[in-house]
């Protein structure tokens, strides 16, 4: 058998999609799901890409740290960069990130090249969030909870908001589908 080069791109996907939220909120689970419902499709973790850093790595921190901000908008960068790739070879790509603040949004915007970018904030509340982060296997080390108030404060208005407190996986999935005008499969 001969391998030949074969075009990688084809017609682009219809946009991508941003879930945020806070730690707790499903992001991961939601993104995993709702790229399933598509038959071109990829789910982009952020916090996999952070761990792409073999070493220099600095995670977020609730102190003030330029590195690790850096590196927040380092790993923004190079998701929109696979978001891109996937998108113009067809995929439709679902990116989960704790997007906190205005500028941090606005950078993924201008970061993305190629269609629409849906950015949607999951907001089970704070007393949910936490409730879903003592019952999963991944333990954090930093209360996070003071990021619904700040997401809130600097993301109304600029994001889609879905509150999935009550909501099981697929029914949130549904109201992503819903909220962002994209049609499964």
């Amino acid at each position: 058998m001969s391998w030949t080069e074969v075009p990688v791109d084809t017609g682009p996907a219809a946009g991508a999609v941003l879930l945020s939220g806070i730690p707790g909120s499903g992001k991961s689970t939601v993104a995993a799901a709702l790229a399933a419902r598509f038959t071109a499709s990829a789910h982009i973790e952020v916090d996999a890409l952070q761990e792409l850093i073999v070493t220099g790595g600095r995670r977020p921190s609730p102190e003030p740290d330029a590195e690790a901000d850096r590196q927040i908008f380092l790993r923004a960068r190079n998701a929109c960069l696979l978001a891109d790739s996937f998108v113009t070879a067809g995929f439709l790509p679902v990116i989960d990130d704790v997007v906190v603040r205005r500028a941090h949004l606005g950078f993924y915007r201008r970061q993305i090249a190629v269609g629409p970018l849906h950015c949607v904030v999951l907001a089970p509340g704070v007393a949910k969030a936490g409730e879903r982060n003592r019952a999963r296997d991944k333990t954090l080390t930093t209360d996070w909870s003071f990021l619904d108030t700040v997401m809130r404060d600097e993301l109304t208005g600029e994001a889609l908001w879905i509150d999935n407190a009550e909501l099981t996986v697929e029914e949130t999935v549904d109201a992503v589908l819903a909220a962002t005008g994209f049609t499964d499969r």
